[in-house]
């Protein structure tokens, strides 16, 4: 019940995320009932007050709405399968009618339609990314920052700490570092509380033995295949030991199989490791990072003569996909990742994924390809092969400038477009500024837009035939040929025409008949799917 001295509290209190004062003299919406119960339930609980003011010096008015509260109650719970509340109280001889709602499920926020809602000051908006992913996270506690209780400090190695102290006095410069007792040096990293030194301690800086004791999933197993259809390997390696005293160590592995690519430019000649550093790196410290180690399995590295396959156990993350694995972030050993940044490892607002895209779209590479994955492996496949030697000179030849101020999203724009692949409706945001920049061009309008690389790439390039077939032909050079057609074949219909101007959709086709029809040179006989188009005499 509602005590007449918390009405009072209410009369002079502020509107904060958990309580809302509505007026609803007469009537107050379901869909609002619905919209405020999620935002309350997100925030944690409180209260939905029907018959009040909202702004101080509040009053109570009364309320008559909401009669059937019986009713309301199953209508919320079928809707949103919360058990609210509804409580009818008098002050004085005003009504008022109260929701009491619960908080949301640990690590589950509620949505009404797909609509994540929260309160912000007087308002309800959708979640940010940020809280959504705060919210998910409260259900998935990070594994790496538990204690081992079986583990000792003496299971971790000495070279791998002063190998974490070495690269984070690289990143920090703070020499206040240098002197730290190798105890307190893992209680400053995070890595150690209480005496005892947690899961992340071990993943990185663990003896062999160590890991074979606590934790014998963590490990890396590398193998070479000369072709993607040999079943045998070449070589395999297994590393089960902290993964500062092998990081170099594996790429140093990969690199000696790392093959050049020559293209030419002129009297230049230019180099292109098959793999780049920094792609291969941030892979392998992503797999590490992000890998689920309460599941068996260990980390494959599979490397062939044009790719290298990595698959990690456990699927993304929650709330990761992969397609949003470029804007969303979601660490699953946090405090794995916290070390590894601490050291200048990876970068800790999770654009390792955009790095690799970046790299890989810029020596006109595939991109990075997580198809294969699914609910129990993360399976990412980077290919070396250069793709399109013009496509590196065009980036070449574009403003330095410019290019550093590319984002991954202009450079995917780039991609799509010369792969002819459909840009999404995030893409398309960016078309504009590189129209601007003159790097792109659009073609036609309207549904049937679609875009090329700019004029200057194929002139570049000494290709003006290729501009000139991707461009296709101008509106009168194509008005031109509906009108020849007609002349050689007396009638027409559409798929006549999309046979004589196969570049074309057949929206395009229906607006330069309309021209011509308004300029009076052809016309239609029949109608709708009938009809066909003569000339105009």
């Amino acid at each position: 019940m509602i005590s007449d001295e918390q009405i009072l509290k209410w009369l002079n209190a502020e509107e904060d995320e958990h309580v809302e004062f509505k007026e609803a003299k007469n009537k107050f919406s379901l869909k609002k009932i619905y919209e405020y119960c999620t935002a309350i339930a997100n925030e944690r609980g409180g209260y939905l007050v029907l018959g009040m003011t909202p702004k101080t010096p509040r009053k109570v008015i009364g309320s008559q709405a909401v009669k059937d509260i019986n009713d309301k109650k199953v209508q919320i719970y079928d809707v949103l399968r919360l058990r609210v509340e509804i409580i009818e109280t008098w002050f004085g001889d005003k009504r008022l009618v109260i929701f009491e709602i619960p908080s949301r499920p640990i690590g589950k926020p509620l949505n009404l339609d797909g609509r994540y809602l929260m309160r912000l000051g007087e308002s309800l908006v959708g979640m940010g990314d940020e809280r959504l992913r705060a919210i998910l996270d409260e259900s998935h506690p990070d594994f790496s920052a538990e204690i081992c209780h079986r583990a000792e400090f003496s299971d971790l190695h000495p070279d791998a700490i002063a190998e974490l102290r070495k690269l984070w006095y690289r990143k920090s410069g703070n020499p206040s570092l240098l002197p730290l007792n190798d105890r307190q040096l893992l209680r400053d990293a995070e890595l150690a509380s209480d005496g005892k030194i947690t899961y992340a301690a071990l993943v990185l800086l663990g003896k062999r033995e160590a890991l074979g004791k606590n934790l014998a999933n963590a490990e890396v197993i590398f193998e070479y295949r000369s072709s993607p259809s040999n079943t045998e390997y070449q070589k395999r390696l297994e590393f089960r030991k902290g993964f500062f005293l092998f990081y170099n160590n594996l790429w140093d592995l990969i690199n000696s199989r790392n093959d050049v690519q020559q293209y030419q430019e002129g009297l230049f000649v230019w180099d292109i490791p098959t793999f780049n550093e920094r792609v291969v790196r941030e892979a392998i410290l992503n797999a590490i990072s992000h890998r689920d180690y309460r599941k068996q399995g260990s980390v494959f590295i599979r490397q062939f003569p044009r790719k290298i396959e990595i698959v990690s156990p456990g699927g993304f993350p929650e709330g990761i996909t992969e397609d949003n694995i470029l804007w969303n972030h979601s660490p699953r050993n946090r405090r794995i990742s916290e070390a590894l940044s601490r050291c200048g490892l990876v970068e800790r607002s999770g654009m390792g994924a955009r790095l690799m895209f970046e790299k890989c779209i810029k020596e006109s590479k595939p991109r990075p390809d997580y198809s294969r994955s699914d609910d129990y492996q993360v399976s990412l496949t980077l290919r070396g092969e250069i793709q399109d030697p013009n496509f590196l000179r065009f980036l070449e030849n574009i403003d330095k400038e410019t290019l550093a101020s590319f984002s991954i999203e202009d450079l995917l724009v780039l991609d799509c477009i010369r792969e002819e692949q459909k840009l999404s409706p995030r893409l398309l945001q960016r078309v504009h500024r590189l129209e601007e920049l003159g790097v792109i061009e659009r073609i036609s309008r309207g549904r049937g837009t679609r875009y090329i690389l700019s004029r200057r790439l194929y002139e570049f390039l000494r290709k003006k035939g290729t501009y000139t077939r991707k461009r296709g032909l101008d509106k009168e050079t194509n008005k031109a040929i509906i009108i020849k057609h007609l002349e050689n074949f007396t009638s027409a219909t559409i798929r006549d025409f999309e046979e004589a101007l196969p570049g074309l959709r057949r929206g395009q086709i229906h607006y330069l008949l309309r021209l011509l029809r308004e300029e009076e040179k052809i016309k239609m006989l029949g109608r709708k799917r009938g009809s066909e188009w003569i000339l105009n005499q």
